[in-house]
């Protein structure tokens, strides 16, 4: 694949990214400690309680989790009272996983504390420079996890850089 001609030489951009999420672990599993699983608990929480993700399969699919280790995270989100697995009533032979009133209110408090985290993590851009790194970071996340199977991942994030952003 060719390089961007806007490309810096120098720059790499996978030490960039490979230190920012190493300060983004640090700090988040620190501040999730409570959590089971910590980040990894976090997102699944985050994913059931946002959005409508209709049973535990594509849950491990939305997350990119292999399902057997789902399954263990599920587990331990289930004996801390913040999920619980129901009967889909779609389709019976699927369980969907649901957050209870404690697992909502642990996401919120959670998320507090994660938020912080990630300003101090990203303390030397402005306000705006932070926003925009985090919209671009989930475009391009977004974009991988939708491309269908074998899609160069590189190529499904470009063709979301090349699209204008969505307006505010």
């Amino acid at each position: 694949m060719p390089a961007p001609a806007d490309r810096q030489r120098g720059v790499n951009f996978g030490w960039s990214l490979g230190m920012v999420l190493r300060r983004w672990q640090e700090f988040v599993e620190e501040v999730l400690q409570d959590l089971p699983h910590g980040s990894r608990g976090y997102h699944i929480l985050a994913v059931v309680v946002h959005e409508d993700v209709p049973t535990q399969g594509a849950l491990a699919t939305r997350l990119v989790i292999d399902r057997s280790v789902l399954t263990y995270v599920i587990d331990d989100l289930e004996a801390a009272g913040l999920i619980e697995r129901q009967l889909d009533p779609r389709d019976r032979r699927a369980r969907r996983i649901v957050a209870t009133d404690k697992g909502r209110q642990v996401l919120a408090d959670a998320e507090e504390r994660v938020a912080r985290a990630e300003d101090y993590v990203l303390g030397g851009l402005t306000p705006q420079q932070r926003a925009g790194f985090r919209e671009a970071a989930e475009r391009a996340a977004e974009a991988i996890v939708t491309a269908a199977p074998g899609t160069d991942p590189c190529l499904a994030v470009e063709s979301v850089i090349d699209q204008p952003a969505p307006a505010a």
